[in-house]
């Protein structure tokens, strides 16, 4: 089965590399090479096992070592390779942009120590510089093909919360009801790998998890973390069952061929307590204050000023985003091909708003003993704000209780 209707457009493809050869120009930079998954993907349609070398002023080379077939059905770059080892890769480059480089870029933020020496053993005269934060900002503007596939993985995430009614049922563990919902997932297409870029972050789905086992912290750079099934996990459903009038959280990120959406819901068995309602209504208001705010323009840093203002005088600051020196500080973050993606909604962030950027905001309320309340939705930066994805209703969706 080929992959030709699911390829990435050359005309994607160019664009990107053009934008790449621009910063690379400005800065007297002579290529780069990018071997990192989720970019090599962003740069050429393509995961194979390569090394992709962007010249500053000729065709991009794609070098693959493992596998060459695929590689060439999936990407639509003009120059695709076999990679005879490693050791090969200067000679390759020279010999397709007919110049020895002297200041090369890598993505030092994810590339292993190792594999770093290994480059410079290979390429005994260059200049190493760090590429990775024009990589990001670069993929943080998303075009038109890309959102298309960012709205089409809200609204499967949108049918995928639309599920959660019929298989919740009380007494069943959190794990059982995870392992049903995600199972609905892949029927749907999710592809199964949620990739995130900060070093030792790694998540399944997203978290599934109910009362106060939604409230326990983790090592995760998130509000929430979940008690697990085990230490070696740390995150996520636990064995513990659902009980009635207790929130649950549906937090999970659908992947549609390659894109994200990250949604949370708040279900329950039977009406919840009105403290919780309330606080759940807080956030939604949070929401749709930082859906106005956040036009093109207004720094990052801004918003979580402003998310934390209004917490703080609804009475909920304590618990906004996690409680006490567990909390996460942060409103949203971007995403698309990865789950941390630019721009991060952060305390202290000077990055601006651009047209085109897409983002999760996820204003929560974690309350010790008790669980989590709050919604998630992914969103693209408009002129006049942001234009949400997912359609599923944010309120609390409230299952009648079974005899």
């Amino acid at each position: 089965m080929g992959f030709q209707d699911l390829r990435t457009p050359k005309t994607e493809l160019d664009q990107r590399n053009r934008q790449m050869q621009q910063y690379l120009q400005q800065n007297n930079i002579d290529g780069a090479v990018v071997v990192q998954k989720a970019d090599l993907f962003y740069f050429t349609g393509t995961i194979q096992d390569a090394h992709l070398y962007i010249p500053a002023d000729s065709s991009p080379v794609l070098l693959v070592h493992k596998n060459i077939f695929r590689a060439r059905e999936e990407s639509m770059l003009d120059i695709i390779e076999p990679l005879d080892g490693l050791k090969r890769l200067p000679e390759k480059i020279i010999h397709y942009v007919k110049t020895t480089p002297r200041r090369l870029g890598l993505e030092f933020d994810v590339l292993p120590v190792r594999n770093f020496l290994t480059f410079q053993r290979l390429f005994e005269k260059v200049e190493w510089v760090d590429v990775s934060d024009a990589i990001r900002r670069i993929r943080a503007v998303k075009s038109p093909f890309e959102i298309d596939l960012m709205n089409n993985a809200a609204k499967l995430s949108d049918r995928l919360a639309a599920s959660m009614p019929a298989l919740l049922q009380e007494g069943m563990t959190e794990i059982e009801l995870a392992g049903q919902i995600e199972a609905v997932a892949r029927k749907l297409g999710h592809q199964g790998i949620v990739r995130m870029r900060l070093w030792g972050h790694e998540m399944f789905y997203g978290h599934l998890m109910a009362g106060p086992s939604a409230a326990v912290g983790s090592y995760l750079a998130s509000p929430t973390g979940g008690t697990g099934i085990s230490p070696a996990v740390s995150q996520g459903p636990s064995r513990r069952p659902i009980q009635r009038h207790e929130p649950i959280l549906l937090d999970y990120v659908f992947v549609f061929q390659g894109y994200l959406s990250d949604h949370t819901r708040i279900f329950s068995v039977g009406d919840l307590p009105d403290d919780l309602i309330m606080a759940h209504e807080a956030m939604q208001k949070v929401q749709a204050e930082i859906k106005t705010a956040a036009k093109p323009g207004i720094k990052a840093g801004d918003l979580y000023v402003m998310a934390m203002e209004m917490t703080n005088e609804m009475g909920y600051v304590d618990y906004f985003m996690g409680h006490d020196h567990q909390r996460v500080r942060f409103i949203g973050h971007g995403l698309g091909t990865e789950l941390d993606e630019y721009p991060f909604l952060a305390r202290g962030q000077e990055m601006v708003l651009e047209k085109g950027m897409t983002i999760a905001v996820e204003p929560k309320l974690v309350f010790p003993g008790k669980g989590v309340v709050g919604v998630e939705n992914s969103h693209v930066v408009e002129e006049n704000g942001l234009r949400q994805l997912g359609q599923y209703p944010d309120a609390i969706t409230t299952v009648t209780m079974k005899p």
